[in-house]
């Protein structure tokens, strides 16, 4: 069992003793720290926190402390429910949102969750702001609100206004993408990359076969996104892509090199499609 503490937030595993996992004490102490923090920093803000989650097992439960605890500490919780880590950062903003947490353990695996810490504008927060809620909750000197001023609770998606950012982006040429007839298979291992990713590709006339792509956080394999754990992916044929199973980052290959590149960020995910040709990688284009 194991709880680490760190100036992104907490990451552990699922079940066991208070202090040493990820157990609803914990979260309660660390969003409650994080809040308190928020409050402090952003004073005259639009007292709204965004929350969104990936498909993990523990992923209802965390996501049930956490928006009970910012209830609590009086902030309105707008919670986006099933997200990829970019969306959840994109909808701090677009929400207005004085920040944000990520319900993620990224490529942990399936018995491990974590609460990710954002700032008003969608980033990480930085070590100093990290070591601040770290020591917020160590000292425990926590403040809730009262009866009238508890915080509201809504639901909103914004994977749509995602896919339409990324697709606004200069770098992303969707007239040449939608020409150029790419065939991908994609492997979210049952997370949000199988809500999310369809559409995106729909919308870019990519044709595409999904692997474990129902989002019940049933892993299909380990999400660490190494060529030993990519083995089914690995052996389909054309030019094909894999992704972490919060759909941060992503892992490609192609016919000619198997494993083309360790990962690139969402904001790039589409730059190895362009330079790919049926028989020059872009990894050796490169060099």
């Amino acid at each position: 069992m194991s709880l680490i503490k760190s100036i992104s937030g907490i990451r552990g595993t699922i079940g066991g003793a208070t202090g040493d996992t990820l157990n609803p004490l914990d979260i309660v102490k660390f969003t409650t720290a994080y809040a308190t923090f928020i409050r402090k920093s952003t004073p005259n803000g639009s007292n709204k926190i965004v929350v969104g989650r990936d498909a993990r097992i523990s992923g209802e439960m965390v996501k049930n402390v956490v928006c009970g605890t910012l209830l609590g500490m009086g902030y309105d919780v707008v919670n986006i429910g099933l997200a990829s880590t970019p969306t959840t950062e994109l909808a701090v903003t677009m929400a207005g949102a004085d920040g944000g947490i990520i319900i993620t353990a990224s490529h942990n695996p399936r018995h491990w969750n974590a609460l990710k810490l954002l700032n008003n504008k969608g980033e990480f927060l930085t070590a100093a702001d990290g070591n601040e809620v770290l020591a917020i909750a160590e000292a425990e000197a926590f403040e809730y609100a009262d009866v009238d001023h508890i915080g509201k609770y809504s639901e909103e998606s914004f994977d749509e206004r995602h896919i339409d950012a990324v697709l606004n982006l200069k770098l992303v040429d969707t007239k040449a993408i939608k020409e150029a007839g790419f065939k991908v298979v994609v492997d979210s291992i049952n997370s949000v990359g199988g809500i999310i990713l369809p559409p995106l590709l729909d919308r870019l006339g990519v044709k595409y076969t999904f692997l474990n792509g129902e989002a019940n956080g049933d892993f299909s394999h380990n999400p660490e996104p190494l060529e030993k754990n990519l083995g089914s992916i690995m052996d389909a044929t054309g030019i094909y892509t894999g992704r972490w199973q919060d759909v941060r980052r992503g892992i490609y290959s192609c016919v000619c090199c198997r494993l083309c590149s360790q990962s690139y960020p969402w904001n790039n995910s589409f730059k190895p499609l362009f330079y790919t040709r049926p028989s020059r990688c872009y990894r050796k284009s490169r060099r």
